[in-house]
């Protein structure tokens, strides 16, 4: 039986910690409900019961992230589903949270709350951490008295969101590594191998083979013009920067990106996940379809999509449904288009939105594995042949050296 640190909140409110022994996380939970407690975390234990860490070792430094948004809203929703007034669960949340961030933020929520204002209105105070999907949301919910439940949806969303974007990131990773290892390796071999034996032919006076002769030449190139290599890279840097402000020069990047041959199908797989789990989540949440597909619009990443649902929305203001405009784009996953029909046909749209989010989101996943299977090993050989062709020729000159006549 391992052991657990927990905390919950008693039916009066007041914010109880300890440690438990269970077989698991959901077993410790459910004992501490049956004992009429509200369970708000539960994590496998670091010390001896009745230890106490210092509070000052328990501040984090970081800025609060998306992760630590979905905490927060997971525990809003579980004190407010639980029947605690708004008021109370944020005072509540305000015990047990030890990041100071977190922290002031709660702080604020709450005296905007206690002066009145609705949740949604205390949220616009911070446009950085809660989007214009989350306050809609919320704002719904407020509407139909219905607040655990999108707080609870919308804690599910940042989590799935969150789960993709890592699984993009991670799947960059390596290969950006490689990269770099590669060009650090070529770059120590061209500055401080290769002279050496660059100066150790000139002394032998001895005829190069081509390929020897190619590779110092190279490394002379970039020996004598490193400032100017740099100076290069610079200006394309600033160049690159500057141009990533161009509306115009960035849409036509987005454009070239959706039809790639090589990236175009996982541009669409990716936007599609995104845009249907957000339309789904905020559809699910009671928002008008205009007004979500409006919010889920801004979820997409690639600039050409987003102008294609701008005829979108004005089909939806003419009266008409959301799978003939998306049709008419020629730019989505037919798959998804004809699932969202048979949605918008049985009157289900937004649990068929979520299940087209779900299996993007496993498609999204299959294709980056796919794609690095693929890559890595090309990566690989080609840093091989790289510097192998490096070494052999060197080894080339060296042998022909020794078959010169004495």
């Amino acid at each position: 039986m391992a052991s657990f640190d927990y905390r919950a909140v008693s039916p009066q409110g007041e914010v109880k910690t300890g440690q438990m022994a269970g077989a698991n996380k959901e077993e410790v939970a459910a004992r501490l409900q049956d004992m009429g407690f509200i369970p708000m975390s539960v994590q496998p234990g670091k010390g001896v019961v009745g230890d106490k860490v210092p509070s000052q070792f328990k501040l984090s430094k970081r800025r609060l992230s998306r992760t630590d948004i979905a905490d927060f809203t997971r525990q809003l929703s579980i004190l407010v589903g639980a029947g605690l007034q708004l008021d109370r669960a944020l005072a509540v949340i305000l015990k047990v949270a030890s990041e100071p961030l977190l922290i002031e933020l709660v702080e604020n929520l709450q005296t905007e709350v206690r002066g009145g204002a609705p949740l949604s209105t205390a949220l616009l105070q911070r446009p950085d951490l809660f989007p214009a999907f989350y306050i809609n949301l919320i704002k719904a919910a407020e509407m139909s008295g219905n607040l655990s439940h999108s707080l609870d949806e919308i804690s599910l969303f940042i989590e799935k969101s969150q789960a993709l974007r890592e699984k993009l990131v991670s799947a960059m990773v390596y290969p950006a590594v490689l990269v770099f290892v590669t060009l650090l390796s070529l770059t120590l071999i061209m500055l401080f191998v290769l002279p050496e034996f660059s100066q150790l032919f000139e002394d032998m006076n001895a005829p190069l083979p081509a390929s020897t002769a190619f590779v110092l030449g190279i490394t002379d190139f970039v020996s004598d013009y490193w400032l100017v290599i740099v100076g290069i890279i610079a200006v394309a840097s600033v160049y690159f920067q500057q141009k990533s402000k161009d509306p115009e020069w960035l849409y036509n990047k987005d454009y070239k990106l959706l039809t790639g041959r090589i990236t175009g199908d996982l541009v669409k797989k990716i936007n599609m996940a995104l845009f249907s789990r957000t339309l789904g989540t905020l559809l699910n949440g009671g928002v008008p379809l205009l007004s979500a597909l409006g919010i889920a619009k801004e979820s997409l990443r690639n600039r050409v999509l987003k102008a294609k649902l701008e005829a979108v929305t004005a089909s939806l203001k003419d009266g008409s449904g959301l799978a003939e405009p998306l049709i008419e784009t020629a730019v989505f996953p037919e798959f998804a288009l004809q699932m969202i029909q048979v949605g918008e046909e049985t009157g289900n749209l937004d649990e068929m939105l979520i299940r087209v989010a779900d299996i993007y989101d496993h498609e999204v996943s299959t294709s980056t594995e796919r794609m690095l299977s693929i890559l890595e090993p090309v990566m690989i050989i080609g840093l091989g042949v790289v510097i192998g062709g490096i070494i052999m020729s060197i080894l080339v000159a060296i042998l022909g050296i020794n078959d010169l006549p004495m």
